[in-house]
C-alpha cells in the first residue's frame, strides 16, 4: 500500500451494506468521510452489473464531496469487472470470488488487493497469493448482521498481523476495542454497522477515528 498521510494512521475502512443504513446511502457516505473513513468498500452482492456501478459511482461522488481534497480509497466487493469499469482503486476478494492471482492478472500491479479471512493460516495465504492486505473477522459478533461464526478475539489479531500484510480488523468492532486492536497489530478496523446504523455517522466515524488515533 502506498506510504501517504491517510496511511501513516490505523486505516478506518467503511464496508457499505445499504440494508443496514439509517441514512440515504450518499448522505452518509459523504458524512462518514468527513468524520474520517479512509476506505470504502462497496459491498452490495444483491445487485446487478448496471446498478453496482451506477451505486459505485454515486459513492464515489459522496465520497469526494466529503475527503475535502484527502484521497479516499474505493474499493469493489467480489466484482472484478465493475472495480476496471469505474475504475475503483482496487478489489476486496470474499470466498466466493476469483484467486488472487486471478483478479491481481486483470487489475494490475497497481491496485490495491484485499481478501476476506477468518483465521490467522488464511492470512498467510493470501499473502503468499499477493494480497496487499487482508481482513480478518468476525472478531466480535457482529453489529449489522447474524452471527454466522464464533468470534476470534484478539489473540487471533495478533498472530494474523505476524504474516507480512496489513490486517484489518472486521466484526463487531466499535470504538473501545480499538486501542487494543491496534496494540495488537491490526492496520485498521474494517466496520459497517458501528457507522451506518448510526443517525449521525458522521459522529460515529469521528469516536472511530479518534479511538483509532488515540
Amino acid at each position: 500500500m502506498n506510504d501517504d498521510a491517510t496511511e501513516r494512521r490505523p486505516i478506518l475502512s467503511l464496508v457499505i451494506d445499504r440494508r443496514c443504513c439509517a441514512l440515504p446511502i450518499a448522505q452518509a457516505v459523504e458524512a462518514a468521510v468527513r468524520g474520517g473513513v479512509d476506505w470504502i468498500q462497496i459491498r452490495e452482492r444483491e445487485l446487478e452489473a448496471a446498478a453496482l456501478l451506477a451505486l459505485a459511482r454515486q459513492v464515489r461522488k459522496a465520497a469526494r464531496r466529503g475527503a475535502e481534497q484527502r484521497r479516499i480509497r474505493l474499493l469493489i466487493n467480489r466484482r472484478v469487472d465493475i472495480a476496471l469499469a469505474l475504475p475503483a482503486h482496487g478489489a476486496h476478494l470474499g470466498f466466493d470470488a476469483v484467486l488472487p492471482e486471478t483478479a491481481r492478472a486483470l487489475l494490475g500491479s497497481a491496485a490495491l488487493l484485499g481478501v476476506s479471512t477468518h483465521a490467522p493460516s488464511q492470512v498467510k495465504a493470501a499473502a503468499a497469493a499477493g494480497a496487499d492486505y487482508a481482513h480478518l473477522a468476525p472478531i466480535h459478533a457482529p453489529l449489522s448482521k447474524a452471527a454466522s461464526l464464533e468470534p476470534l478475539g484478539i489473540d487471533a489479531v495478533r498472530k494474523a498481523a505476524a504474516h507480512g500484510i496489513p490486517v484489518f480488523a472486521q466484526g463487531g468492532v466499535e470504538a473501545q476495542h480499538c486501542a487494543e486492536l491496534v496494540r495488537a497489530g491490526a492496520a485498521g478496523i474494517a466496520v459497517t454497522g458501528a457507522i451506518l446504523m448510526s443517525n449521525d455517522p458522521r459522529e460515529a466515524a469521528a469516536r472511530l477515528r479518534t479511538a483509532l488515533d488515540t
